[in-house]
């Protein structure tokens, strides 16, 4: 799946980066530097994602049709 999200960047008190994306709650990473920030951000909304998914997936009935949706 591809997605363009926010990545809000900030240097921390503590030396390094941290970084945010406000469209997924919860969604958050740090590093020393701004890519390895980026890089962890991006595998934690991949992690809330199939989290997300995968519960909502558990609760359907076996004859629910599931179909891919292409956004933009």
């Amino acid at each position: 799946m591809k997605a363009e999200l926010t990545a809000v960047i900030e240097t921390a008190p503590e030396g390094g980066y941290w970084a945010i994306c406000p469209e997924i709650s919860g969604a958050n990473g740090q590093g020393e530097t701004i890519d390895e920030a980026k890089g962890n951000l991006r595998q934690a909304i991949e992690l809330i994602l199939e989290d997300r998914r995968n519960d909502i997936l558990r609760g359907l009935p076996e004859d629910a049709i599931q179909e891919k949706v292409l956004i933009g």
